[in-house]
């Protein structure tokens, strides 16, 4: 395996993040969760034509999307999910998945809901695609992130039973990945009224602060 090297060995936990991402959205609460220290480095999505896509980040992660964890050896990790599974082998408390097979495949499904079926439709990268090459109107676009999120919320709504988190009284990778999914629903006014389980489960994870600090508004880079 090739291993990107993005800064010297030694150094603290560097995490690339972008306060409205919320793929580093999730990998910033299992940060503050575990109280791991790290420090951070913004990515713009938008500005300069987007950060993300400039040389030095390209260096950095190829994808050139956020999140990028550079490690104490250097070497860094891409995506939300394989960071979050990393923390939570190398830092085992608190686990954030259940000790029971069954449960921890529950709570995974959960989970890859929002980041393997809602989240990839509605990223940044396809929105763009559908207004600047597929030439669709905002109301168009509007109408397909509604109806993606809508849709993997219907599934979620009938999967979970909060007791208060999503799935009982341990906060999981499925609270981690649901929270900012339901972030980015308000912010792009998706009614949220047929989800009184989700509701409840996201307002029992913001009372935490682990999921306080990390949310968007709270970012050094928040606009």
């Amino acid at each position: 395996m090739t291993a990107i090297i993005a800064q010297p060995p030694g150094d603290p936990l560097k995490l690339y993040s972008y306060f409205r991402s919320s793929a580093a959205y999730r990998v910033r609460i299992a940060l503050n969760l575990k109280g791991i220290s790290h420090e951070m480095a913004f990515i713009h999505l938008t500005k300069d034509g987007g950060q993300h896509r400039k040389p030095d980040y390209a260096s950095v992660n190829p994808q050139m999307r956020v999140p990028s964890l550079a490690l104490e050896s250097g070497q860094v990790l891409i995506q939300s999910l394989a960071m979050i599974d990393y923390l939570d082998e190398i830092y085992p408390e608190p686990a954030l998945l259940p000790k029971d097979a069954l449960a921890r495949a529950h709570v995974r499904a959960v989970a890859q809901i929002v980041a393997c079926d809602i989240h990839p439709l509605n990223n940044l990268a396809p929105l763009r695609y559908l207004k600047h090459t597929l030439k669709h109107e905002q109301p168009e676009i509007d109408a397909w992130y509604h109806h993606w999120v809508t849709e993997g919320f219907e599934a979620i709504e009938a999967l979970i039973d909060p007791a208060p988190y999503c799935c009982g009284a341990q906060v999981t990778i499925a609270d981690i990945c649901l929270v900012p999914q339901v972030f980015n629903a308000r912010r792009l006014k998706v009614p949220l009224d047929r989800f009184p389980k989700i509701v409840a489960a996201e307002q029992a994870c913001l009372k935490l602060p682990a999921f306080d600090k990390a949310r968007p508004e709270n970012q050094a880079d928040a606009e």
